[in-house]
């Protein structure tokens, strides 16, 4: 079945309600009347709610409004961000520095809006001291509460302890965002430089 409403003469009904381009309710007319109206506005008539008794059809400019719509469609397309999973793995008896490093990595994650899932990797003995992990990861997540949330609580997973951390921004946030900051560092790198005056040559005796 096609998505396209029926319009004008593909409009089999011997009645309809009719609004008109402007929203307003014109009311129950036959199908010769609102072809009439239509082709004397110079629009089409485009049945909008078919299932409706009678059916619903408005007067408007079939081809402005699909041009309108397509656009529509394709800016929220172009708009539309895509949530990425970015991963990080750490140790239970990760040094400082290193966890530092690590904690570094998700915050510029969730900035741009990304989830993080967080792997703990547990070798040998550390198998059985799962809560060294647990408290691990429990620590990053109050580290990063200002810009994630848990999103998927710790859970163990054969030899791995695994954690997802949300991004309290959307993607589409972000981007924006950085568009935004980088326009104001154009801004102000172009307000920065001094103007150059043209040299004027002395004039020869």
């Amino acid at each position: 079945m096609s998505a396209e409403p029926r319009i004008n003469d593909r409009i089999r009904v011997p009645e309809v309600r009719l609004v008109g381009p402007n929203g307003e309710q014109v009311g129950i007319v036959s199908i010769g009347d609102a072809l009439k109206l239509a082709q004397e506005s110079d629009l089409d008539l485009v049945e909008v709610a078919a299932t409706a008794r009678p059916p619903v059809c408005k007067l408007m400019d079939y081809g402005k409004f699909k041009y309108e719509s397509a656009m529509k469609a394709r800016e929220a397309r172009r708009n539309q961000a895509y949530t990425i999973i970015k991963e990080i793995k750490l140790r239970p008896k990760i040094d400082p520095h290193d966890y530092e490093t690590k904690k570094g990595h998700v915050v510029r994650f969730l900035k741009a809006g990304d989830k993080v899932k967080v792997t703990i990797m547990f070798r040998g003995r550390e198998q059985s001291r799962p809560e060294l992990g647990f408290r691990l990861l429990q620590r990053l997540a109050e580290d990063v509460t200002e810009l994630g949330f848990v999103e998927s609580q710790p859970k163990q997973d054969g030899r791995n302890m695994i954690m997802v951390i949300g991004p309290h921004k959307k993607k589409a946030e972000a981007k924006a965002e950085k568009a935004a900051a980088k326009a104001r560092r154009d801004e102000d790198s172009v307000e920065g430089q001094a103007p150059v005056e043209d040299e004027v040559a002395a004039p020869q005796e």
